[in-house]
């Protein structure tokens, strides 16, 4: 009985440490005021450090992701290419983005806004 409740309880421990969300992952609007990513002119984020740390990459991947599906079926309901799709929506992204947080400009460079 013991040996049984301590295996479930092990299974029960590992299962929430791979699916929790670690305590220190920062939100995107965090990142954002934190000057860790930023918009970049095809609507996607991106690291505004050469070396992003473990948890601001899997913050872009996970949102770049969602973006992608996203931009993916406005695209097809408006009858547009992704990549115009991208391209318009980045431009709204650099419009709208908070004073103090980063975009970057066609050039590759990062402004801060």
């Amino acid at each position: 009985m013991i040996q049984t409740t301590t295996k479930l309880l092990s299974a029960l421990l590992l299962l929430v440490s791979v699916i929790a969300t670690p305590a220190w992952a920062v939100t995107l609007g965090e990142a954002k005021a934190q000057g860790l990513v930023g918009e970049t002119p095809s609507g996607y984020l991106a690291s505004v450090h050469a070396t992003p740390n473990n948890n601001t990459l899997h913050l872009i991947n996970e949102i770049n992701t969602k973006r992608k599906s996203a931009y993916t079926k406005s695209a097809k309901k408006a009858g547009v290419t992704l990549k115009v799709m991208e391209i318009r929506i980045g431009q709204r992204l650099y419009d709208r983005a908070l004073q103090g947080s980063y975009v970057q400009k066609p050039n590759g460079q990062w402004l801060k806004k």
